[in-house]
């Protein structure tokens, strides 16, 4: 009978754990679904110091439930060069504070209400046509499923408050609170989530199987704990995203450190607010953790610069950083001066098309020496080129409601088409990285001989698309005709290698895979050419075909 109540028991929690943290992921889901691309955008508008990135880490965090995935965000924005790493800081320094947020809704006691909620939730998703009342469904299932897991999870933990060894583990942990803050740290590394250890304890110390002085310092451990996925995720990532990383665990400890070394005052501070504002059990713990954290970010704040410092010497390295934000389109000039515009844009298509040169080289790299490094920042250069086309296309069509002369109206029919084409130069960038990587996971074998004659082509069409760039900048007319003839020779090169490449398949050097592989980066390398010669003939102001 024991044992079978000892099962129950354990099923009763690891199936509250396993909805509970389905509960959390799905309403974040959904939120971030209401939200849309919003979460982006209020990270790189409203992070113009460490204050306001305070401010947006905390929205976001409360929109995606989950203060990994607004670090992970923030990472990529980094590595973008959206933000920099003092800006990054602020941002975790409120994904801190934002994760508070689910202590507090469990702190409300609505456990009760869960399934009716869940229900709502339900109605919301498979009876409702419309999309978004689909995504505030999501929401509200999600929240239900939160407090339904957690109940479970509570029930399933009932037993341990008469177990003597139980007893014994929050008498040490009172009495040695750093061995709290291990077992907190330990047990969010293992679950993953610093919500569902919080609400482990708020439930714990809800059925009185520990007393405040021991369940706070499990408080901190999960704190800490909830920096190892940031961690985690930054492995074998960027110098900035390790940065990043190191920043959350760094806060976090430094934190710890404070509140341990202050700990008495801040245990009757918690005892203290606990009687005065009449907080239940659960809501008392989801007080700690906010003040544990708003403090600890009012007094690290100041200090932004210096962390970044740390960070900077403890991981050492260049960050690579590709400026997204447009650097030349004004929009006082559109009115005032459309030809000034019109350079102004003309700049940032030069710098697009710089984006797609360098773009381009870093592929040839990757496809020699297959070296992570270079496809990332191939990847990198692709982004930032379909943020400028969007940026510039808009620009370019505000333009087009000025009245332009003659000539004026030339660069802005030249400038629209060239957008189109290093936009396209792009895709073709990534294209060839899938198709290193697909031979990569494939081991996928290429003959020494066909890398050759890859890199050969390579050469061919950086130096072409290079030509094209410089014709753009300066109309030169003398390098537009030299783009064409160029273009031919990798029309020829294109065709010749497609031969060679049948006759190595058919002598059995090559296998069927490494053919498609091949054929399929001539194909991208052969269309690159075509886009380059697409931007001379703008030039030359004629067609040639």
């Amino acid at each position: 009978m024991v044992d079978l109540d000892l099962q129950t028991l354990l099923f009763m929690f690891f199936g509250g754990l396993g909805i509970f943290l389905f509960g959390i992921k799905f309403m974040g889901d959904g939120l971030q679904k209401v939200a849309g691309e919003r979460l982006r955008d209020i990270l790189d508008k409203f992070t113009t110091n460490p204050v306001m990135g305070v401010f947006a880490g905390l929205l976001v965090t409360i929109l995606l439930q989950t203060s990994t995935g607004t670090t992970v965000l923030t990472i990529g924005l980094v590595n973008a060069g959206f933000m920099t790493l003092k800006q990054a800081i602020g941002v975790i320094m409120g994904a801190n504070i934002g994760t508070t947020v689910t202590a507090f809704i469990i702190g409300i006691k609505i456990s009760k209400y869960a399934l009716p909620i869940i229900a709502v939730g339900a109605g919301f998703i498979f009876f409702l046509k419309s999309k978004k009342m689909n995504n505030f469904g999501q929401v509200i299932f999600g929240f239900g499923a939160l407090f339904y897991g957690l109940e479970l999870m509570g029930d399933g933990m009932k037993p341990l408050r008469d177990l003597q060894a139980f007893k014994d583990l929050t008498l040490s942990m009172s009495e040695t609170p750093l061995l709290g803050v291990l077992i907190g740290t330990i047990f969010t590394v293992i679950v993953q989530s610093s919500s569902a250890s919080i609400g482990m304890l708020q439930q714990l110390y809800d059925q009185g199987a520990m007393t405040l002085d021991s369940a706070l310092p499990v408080l901190f451990g999960d704190n800490i704990g909830t920096t190892i996925t940031a961690v985690l995720a930054a492995i074998g990532a960027s110098v900035a995203a390790k940065r990043a990383a190191l920043t959350h665990v760094i806060f976090n400890l430094i934190g710890t450190i404070i509140v341990l070394i202050i700990y008495p005052f801040f245990l009757n501070f918690i005892a203290y607010l606990a009687v005065e504002l009449s907080l239940n059990r659960p809501m008392t713990i989801a007080f700690a953790h906010g003040i544990f954290n708003v403090s600890n970010t009012l007094i690290q704040l100041p200090f932004v610069a210096l962390l970044a410092l740390i960070v900077t010497k403890i991981v050492p390295g260049e960050e690579f950083n590709i400026e997204y934000k447009t650097k030349h389109l004004d929009p006082r000039f559109i009115g005032s001066s459309p030809a000034v515009a019109l350079g102004q844009a003309k700049q940032e298509v030069l710098r697009m098309a710089e984006f797609s040169e360098k773009g381009l080289i870093e592929v040839s790299q990757y496809l020699v020496n297959g070296q992570k490094v270079h496809s990332e920042k191939a990847i990198q250069f692709e982004d930032a080129i379909n943020n400028l086309d969007r940026k510039i296309t808009e620009y370019l069509i505000q333009i087009s409601s000025s009245s332009l002369s003659g000539q004026d109206s030339k660069l802005h029919s030249i400038l629209l088409d060239t957008v189109r084409d290093i936009e396209r130069i792009g895709d073709h960038i990534e294209n060839i990285v899938e198709l290193k990587d697909y031979q990569k996971a494939n081991k996928v074998a290429i003959s020494d001989r066909a890398v050759a004659d890859l890199s050969e082509m390579f050469d061919l069409t950086i130096e072409t698309l290079q030509e094209a760039i410089f014709c753009l900048e300066n109309g030169d007319l003398e390098k537009a005709r030299s783009v064409i003839q160029k273009e031919e020779l990798i029309d020829k090169m294109e065709r010749k290698l497609r031969k060679q490449h049948i006759l190595r398949i058919n002598e059995g050097k090559c296998s069927g895979s490494a053919g498609i592989v091949f054929v399929d980066i001539v194909s991208n390398l052969e269309r690159i050419g075509d886009h380059s010669v697409n931007i001379a003939e703008a030039v030359l102001g004629e067609e040639h075909h």
